[in-house]
This record gives C-alpha cells, sequence and structure tokens, in this order.
C-alpha cells in the first residue's frame, strides 16, 4: 500500500517560497547556475566578448545577488497583494485576491502578477546595469544588451504558477 503525503499546514503560494530559508537551500545553487548561464550566453553570444572568464568573474555575484534582490521586491509585491486585497467587498478586491491563487483567474490577477514579474525584471536590468556592470571595461550598449538579457531571461516567471494546483 502506498502512502500518500499530504501538506495540510503549507498554506502559501509558491512565490513565497522564495522567501523561505529552508528553499534557499535549492533556490540559491540553482538561482546560481540559471544566472551563471544566462550571463555566460550574453557574453559570448549578444556582445561577443573574448575574455569571458575575467567578465564573468568580476560580474557573476553581483549579478546573482542583485538578481535576488529584484525577485524578493517582486514577491513582496505580490505578498502585498495578499495584505492589502484578500478581505475587501468590491468586486475588483475579490477578483485581485486571487493573485494568492492562480494569476490566470481573471484579467485583474494576471495584470497584477505581470506588473510584479515587470517590476521585477526593469530592477535586474538597473541594478545589473548600474552596479554589476558598472566596473568592467564593456561599451554602454554592450552593458545594456547583456542586463538586458539578463533581466528577460532571469525574471521571476515563477510568479505565474498557480498555487491552487498544488492544494487540489
Amino acid at each position: 500500500m502506498k502512502k500518500e503525503i499530504k501538506f495540510y499546514n503549507v498554506i502559501f503560494p509558491v512565490w513565497m517560497m522564495m522567501i523561505l530559508p529552508m528553499v534557499w537551500i535549492v533556490v540559491l545553487p540553482a538561482n546560481f547556475i540559471v544566472d551563471s548561464c544566462v550571463l555566460l550566453i550574453a557574453l559570448k553570444f549578444i556582445i561577443k566578448q573574448k575574455d569571458i572568464k575575467v567578465l564573468y568573474k568580476k560580474t557573476i555575484l553581483k549579478v546573482w545577488i542583485l538578481g535576488f534582490v529584484a525577485d524578493i521586491i517582486g514577491a513582496v509585491t505580490l505578498l502585498a497583494a495578499e495584505l492589502f486585497f484578500s478581505n475587501g467587498d468590491s468586486k475588483l478586491i475579490k477578483q485581485l485576491s486571487s493573485v494568492y491563487w492562480n494569476a490566470f483567474d481573471n484579467i485583474y490577477a494576471f495584470l497584477y502578477v505581470a506588473c510584479a514579474v515587470l517590476i521585477s525584471a526593469v530592477l535586474i536590468f538597473v541594478l545589473n546595469y548600474k552596479y554589476s556592470f558598472s566596473n568592467i571595461t564593456l561599451e554602454k550598449e554592450e552593458k545594456v544588451r547583456a542586463a538586458l538579457t539578463l533581466a528577460i531571461l532571469t525574471a521571476p516567471y515563477t510568479f505565474f504558477i498557480p498555487t491552487e494546483m498544488i492544494y487540489r
């Protein structure tokens, strides 16, 4: 007989998992690998640099840390939706409260989650452009292309994962 496991006390959305320290054991190295791959692709194929190793070593830690900062700010934006919109009476507030369970439930929830992803992506771009690539020898256009590549490919699209799928 197969033992069934249920998570009765896990009542939080998937995107909040990035805030919990126990999950960071998996998330941190996975995120480092993704950021490394995207940075290496950007340096080699997007801006066609020859000294990739040197540029990678100078920037990867900043890219990785600032990417997490941007993702956490996006997650806080989603958490704010749950805190401020979960107990309201208006129809719009009730629709926004579904951000917590399923962004695809209605257009308002989808747009709110899309805004949170966009906020994170813009922050990834700005933080990488201004800080990660500030002390390296790249042209302004190359820094923009590298930061844009990171922003597009490492934005937290996991915010769209419906939490309600886990609890059914």
